[in-house]
């Protein structure tokens, strides 16, 4: 029935019931002309670490029928039939954690990611500056303080040559903003201001404002910001989901700190030609919100779906925000903070929950994921035993006794290997190689039987999956300080990572009956490549290029 042989395929699968769903979602198919047939691929299907196939053949938007002969079967004299020329075929990607409408944002703002000092920070703020009409703000950023030694940035920096432009832009861990004196007038933010719970306002030695807020002060000072119009944001987010569909990503889900993906995505899918899919998690504080939204509109359909709340319970790592047991090593007077108060936090969980939807939270630091895992527990306890997928997004810095936890609570570790690479330039700094034995610990993670889901956390890090997928297996970190891989227990599996990126996704946003696999009665979401990203040396993962990407099958890229 299909080009794998049955001995084969029930040995790469779980089982023989594996095996029966596999043939199952075909039977609705028989006797259906298929529409069209790609075939004379190599097309890696998601079900399993290395399930393969020869041929898809596609009813309308779905799969109904794998490998040469079962589709051949469906033919008739309409059929259209597509050679690959022995391509390698992958489902679409779903990146797990994306700011979504930030990160298109960022599309075309000065990036001062490659600013590794001083004088270079203040050029690229200057010349943007100097191309902008007075009185525009100056976003963007993606500076990184650890690049040239760990001195925050201050608005005595910049301000000679930002007099007429109000600057404010991020850390690339989106944890820290810095602004120049212009936009503090502009925002009323002056030394009077009061300091912010769950946040950091930075001052002087005199107690002035350096410019810098962090975590819930940063929240604070971009809520102040003008904020762009309806039909601006969405222009915005079609130049991000064109950069997405280059990249081999079909669907996002929008870990949200606002609204403006979720009712952005919906406005784009009422005006039509929305070529992507969104599961747009909204902030748990507004869960009543949302739970009203559902009980009179559902959850949305195949292309922007909703159901999930995110809440930040501790900082970043880089802000040294980050909720850690024992203090940081290069400020011994901190061990983070909580972003949002712990009663507070165990009360919206315990009532999202309780009205059904699905809990994503944000935990950087060992002592803050043991804590959300305590809260999941009481979760559990309290509200009764259902599927509830409750996400830790980050899973960043964990106790080697705590990783068994996620298997055994059913929480899913929704994870960015690009953080990795990055952070690992520097996080030894802050907490020393003993605490790092359990950072980013993916391997460890999947070996436990925890659900585990990749993302990037753009514009955090490239919404790409390839930079994750080499991340993963090579953990070699961007300074080149470590070829052999940092941490190298860690690296996962080619074949583990692309599950991650597909099959794991989609079980962490409750779309499994649809996408995540190109098998019988999926969604055809599959993105052919123009190299093997099973079989090809993993140093050259970042440099495949996508062919071509295809939602529900139809081309929408390439």
């Amino acid at each position: 029935m299909t080009a794998l042989n049955r001995r084969n395929f029930i040995t790469r699968t779980a089982g023989a019931a594996a095996a029966g769903l596999f043939y199952r979602q075909a039977a609705w198919a028989r006797g259906v002309p298929v529409d069209t047939i790609y075939t004379n691929g190599r097309i890696w299907t998601g079900e399993g670490r290395e399930i393969f196939t020869d041929a898809i053949g596609l009813v309308g938007s779905r799969v109904v029928a794998l490998g040469a002969e079962a589709t051949g079967s469906l033919a008739d004299k309409r059929t259209r039939v597509v050679d690959l020329g022995g391509a390698f075929v992958t489902p679409g990607f779903t990146d797990c954690h994306v700011h979504f409408t930030m990160g298109s944002a960022t599309i075309g703002q000065p990036s001062l990611r490659e600013a590794h000092n001083r004088e270079a920070f203040v050029k690229v703020i200057a010349d943007a500056a100097k191309a902008m009409p007075a009185g525009e703000w100056l976003l963007g950023g993606n500076w990184d303080n650890d690049s040239w030694g760990g001195e925050l940035p201050s608005r005595d920096w910049f301000d000679a040559v930002s007099q007429q432009t109000p600057v404010a832009v991020v850390r690339y861990d989106l944890h820290m903003i810095v602004l120049n004196s212009l936009a503090l007038r502009m925002l009323n933010l002056g030394e009077d201001t009061p300091d912010v719970a769950g946040g950091v306002i930075v001052r002087d030695g005199k107690g002035r404002l350096t410019g810098v807020f962090k975590d819930a002060a940063k929240d604070m000072v971009i809520e102040r910001i003008p904020r762009p119009t309806d039909a601006q944001i969405d222009a915005t987010n079609r130049r991000g989901i064109q950069l997405a569909l280059s990249k081999g990503v079909t669907q996002v889900h929008e870990t949200g700190i606002d609204w403006n993906t979720f009712e952005s995505a919906r406005r784009m899918r009422v005006s039509g030609n929305l070529p992507f899919r969104f599961y747009a998690i909204t902030p748990l504080k507004d869960w009543q919100k949302l739970d009203a939204i559902i009980k009179a509109e559902g959850r949305g359909d195949e292309f922007v779906r909703w159901g999930g709340c995110k809440v930040v319970f501790d900082g970043s790592l880089g802000s040294r925000t980050a909720l850690f047991y024992e203090p940081y090593l290069d400020d011994p007077k901190t061990r983070g903070i909580t972003v949002t108060d712990p009663d507070e936090m165990r009360s919206l969980m315990l009532a999202a929950d309780a009205a059904g939807l699905q809990i994503a939270t944000h935990a950087i630091g060992d002592r803050a994921n043991d804590m959300v895992l305590d809260f999941w527990a009481e979760v559990a306890r309290v509200n009764g035993p259902r599927d509830r997928r409750g996400r830790i997004e980050h899973a960043q810095h964990l106790n080697p006794a705590s990783i068994g936890r996620f298997a055994e609570q059913g929480v899913i570790a929704s994870v960015q290997p690009f953080h990795a690479v990055d952070d690992g330039r520097w996080a030894v700094r802050r907490i020393g190689p003993e605490r790092l034995k359990t950072t980013y610990a993916f391997e460890s993670l999947i070996r436990s039987g925890a659900h585990v889901s990749f993302g990037s956390d753009w514009p955090v890090a490239p919404i790409d999956p390839l930079t994750g997928l080499k991340a993963a297996v090579l953990r070699q970190t961007l300074d080149g300080a470590n070829p052999n891989g940092w941490y190298p227990e860690q690296k996962v599996e080619i074949h583990d990572a692309l599950l991650a990126y597909t099959r794991g996704a989609a079980f962490a946003g409750r779309s499994e009956a649809d996408t995540g696999t190109l098998s019988p009665g999926r969604l055809a979401d599959f993105v052919i490549w123009d190299r093997d990203l099973a079989a090809i040396d993993p140093a050259d993962l970042d440099k495949a290029k996508v062919v071509s990407t295809h939602l529900g099958g139809t081309k929408v890229y390439g």
